[in-house]
């Protein structure tokens, strides 16, 4: 392997890895604020550190990124509150910091990162249709032969991303992200406590059906269990629960 390549990062260097979170947006189909979720932050990044590398954190349009305020640990729902990995990340000012300050992916120069991560939460389903400089960058690292990775509602990147070819990325490769029984248990949820009326989604569209529908093989390993897969340089996470799953497999394909 020669040094000498530009999309290949020296062995002996310390290894780098890019995460990318969603710019805050607004749903379309519920009016609420929507962001990313903070484990499919922290988690990734906790992984990557024990592993010794290099991360920083981009987002489509750089600035200042909110996440889904239910994966706040200190949220009045509770729904996190066992997250000590988001909270102490949250809690530590330098850390914190990155999520106030993140660089836009046009920024991202490639030679210099060994893999790329999207992170998910609401906002990727309501925003990545038009983050164009994101499916360039995650087509880009995939075919250098570098690692692309996507979580949760960051799949979503996969329904635009497309190869010099003109193809979907994800034709023909086996992924997984948030599944359909997982979407069923928020509808019911919202459902539920009279959020939304019953005709209506929280999410406009779904990852599972949309790969599919592309040709992607999609798996799942069932109703909120940490999953991941991945298929030569492509690894993907099923949900919120799965971001140590996803890191592990990246760190698998880089190596140490």
């Amino acid at each position: 392997m020669s040094l000498k390549n530009p999309n290949v990062l020296n062995p002996r260097s310390r290894k780098r890895v890019a995460i990318v979170i969603a710019n805050a947006a607004v749903s379309t189909t519920t009016g609420w604020p929507v962001g990313f979720w903070w484990s499919e932050l922290t988690h990734p990044w906790h992984v990557f550190s024990e592993a010794g590398y290099e991360v920083e954190v981009f987002s489509p349009a750089g600035g200042r990124c909110e996440a889904d305020a239910m994966s706040d640990p200190n949220d009045a729902s509770g729904y996190s509150r066992s997250d000590l990995i988001s909270q102490g990340f949250i809690h530590t000012a330098e850390l914190r910091a990155k999520v106030e300050q993140t660089r836009p992916v046009s920024e991202i120069e490639i030679a210099t990162f060994g893999a790329i991560v999207v992170a998910g939460g609401q906002a990727p389903m309501f925003g990545f249709e038009r983050a164009v400089d994101l499916h360039r960058k995650f087509a880009e690292f995939l075919e250098a032969g570098k690692v692309a990775a996507a979580l949760c509602h960051g799949v979503a990147v996969l329904a635009w991303a497309r190869g010099s070819d003109g193809e979907v990325l994800a034709k023909g490769r086996t992924v997984t992200g948030f599944a359909n029984v997982e979407e069923d248990f928020a509808d019911q949820a919202v459902w539920s406590y009279g959020m939304l009326p019953r005709d209506k989604h929280v999410m406009p569209w779904r990852i599972e059906d949309r790969m599919r529908e592309i040709g992607a093989n999609y798996v799942q390993a069932g109703l909120w269990r940490g999953f991941a897969v991945r298929d030569g340089n492509l690894v993907t996470g099923q949900q919120n629960f799965s971001g140590e799953e996803t890191a592990r497999l990246v760190v698998e394909a880089l190596g140490r």
